[in-house]
């Protein structure tokens, strides 16, 4: 569910909101940032396939760019709830620009020894290349870290650049642009590039960084919360802080179990994709173009849920929606698991994405509402922790099941493992999730949500929200 992630239905009154010229900036940024993030999801893991074939060692690149979401999440949330938003996501993104050209330059120096797309596609048999490897793990790792702090602070800038009855606007507008940008036009140009020269996809996206850091600064306000921007030269009480927002969402009824449901979706979810770039090569039989491809099915997906998401919840029923994404997660990675063509896993991915949205479309903005101002970088910092923060843990996972099975029976029937053994855990998931996850408890949550917010001189307390009964 990667997303997060792996907003709810669309207010009274939203299509008329004007969302003014710092949002425009923002989603400009947005774009382009995206469409580098396109172009690397088809660089990076083809990269790695080209240094490495050994299951768990291309398993543990996803566990290093996703272990900052478990170790870090948290500190972030304070950093995020104590500094200028717009400084840190402009300050992560230059980070994230030199990361890349350094990643460029690794792979341009050994661009001559590395294989040809068309070899990596077929499963070239080959040895490690420890030093590249190296380059790539640790690149990852650092990576992460810049991406955990950039993204808490871009999730929480919205609400003070958007009033909040246009946030569902603002957001599917925005989520719209970014899944054409990241899947339907990044990942066919990163094979195109590719194609050109090993080393050209990176640097390419470090630009996309750079400029998109130039976009965000340019944004006039200051996004400091209100509380530390007068206590911003005191000394940090990092555990403290942490455990404001930490105890907040604890104490709330619904906030809590839909952030340990999320996290175990993306768990699962991950024990999947730590390999995928192998199956997809030597079971799907994908070339570097076709396995760019696969991405657009997301994208059509992702944006048919941009149009159409809203509508399915205010028609169904936000529980119910949420219901009917945790049973799609169960049939989906069975398809998967047993298909040989990538067309099929094509359309799974279209139906994946939608319902991934069709989640986002839920949960982002209802956060976005009732999380107090003061406390939404460390609430949602605390969120993602639980959300993200299973992703390295699958990871790990996914490769140490890909090397175990193999060991006692096929390359093909380890590939396809960790397909089937998602089918099962999201069975048991959507058993524990169903009774939580209500349109009771959610509209509940919203309305007393708000009325906490507004209601002037009284904390917005979770315990004192919504009756969980």
């Amino acid at each position: 569910m990667g997303g997060d992630g792996v907003t709810s239905e669309v207010a009274p009154g939203t299509g008329s909101v004007k969302l003014g010229v710092n949002y425009w900036r923002l989603w400009t940024a947005s774009v382009i940032s995206n469409l580098g993030d396109g172009v690397a999801t088809i660089a990076y893991p083809w990269l790695a396939s080209a240094v490495t074939r050994n299951g768990l060692l291309i398993g543990l690149v996803a566990v290093a760019q996703r272990l900052p979401w478990l170790v870090f999440t948290l500190p972030a949330g304070v950093i995020t709830d104590r500094l200028d938003r717009r400084k840190i996501m402009v300050s992560m993104d230059i980070v994230r620009a030199g990361l890349t050209v350094v990643v460029g330059f690794a792979v341009l120096a050994r661009e001559g020894m590395l294989p040809a797309p068309e070899e990596i596609a077929a499963g070239l048999e080959l040895t490690t290349d420890t030093t590249l490897y190296t380059v790539l793990l640790l690149a990852s790792l650092f990576f992460g870290f810049a991406e955990v702090l950039r993204d808490n602070a871009a999730q929480t800038i919205l609400p003070a650049i958007v009033e909040p009855r246009g946030l569902e606007k603002a957001n599917g507008q925005m989520w719209g642009v970014e899944i054409v940008a990241n899947s339907f036009v990044g990942p066919p140009l990163g094979s195109l590039l590719i194609g050109i020269a090993f080393s050209l996809p990176f640097f390419f996206d470090a630009g996309t960084f750079a400029l998109a850091a130039a976009l965000v600064w340019i944004i006039s306000g200051t996004f400091q919360p209100e509380r530390t921007s007068r206590a911003a030269d005191t000394k940090v009480n990092w555990r403290g802080e942490i455990a404001e927002g930490f105890g907040w969402l604890w104490r709330h009824p619904l906030l809590k179990p839909m952030a340990i449901i999320l996290g175990i979706m993306n768990g699962v979810g991950a024990i999947t994709f730590a390999t995928f770039v192998l199956f997809a090569q030597e079971v799907l039989g994908t070339t570097a173009f076709q396995f760019a491809l696969l991405g657009t099915g997301a994208a059509v997906g992702g944006l048919a849920g941009t149009f159409f998401a809203s509508k399915v919840s205010g028609k169904l029923g936000s529980g119910t929606s949420l219901f009917l994404t945790l049973l799609a997660s169960i049939f989906i990675p069975a398809i998967i698991g047993i298909s040989s063509h990538w067309m099929i896993v094509w359309a799974a991915f279209g139906l994946f994405t939608f319902t991934a949205v069709l989640w986002n479309v839920i949960t982002v903005s209802l956060r976005q509402t009732i999380i107090p101002d003061r406390l939404l970088g460390r609430v949602n910092s605390v969120y993602r922790f639980f959300a993200w923060g299973m992703m390295p843990v699958g990871s790990v996972v996914g490769g140490l099941l890909v090397v175990g099975t193999e060991s006692v029976g096929s390359r093909e029937l380890a590939l396809r493992m960790p397909w089937f053994i998602a089918a099962a855990a999201y069975v048991f998931l959507l058993i524990y999730a169903a009774p939580k996850l209500t349109t009771e408890k959610i509209e509940a949550a919203r309305v007393a949500g708000i009325a906490a917010k507004e209601a002037v001189g009284e904390p917005n307390d979770p315990g004192m929200v919504i009756d969980d009964a």
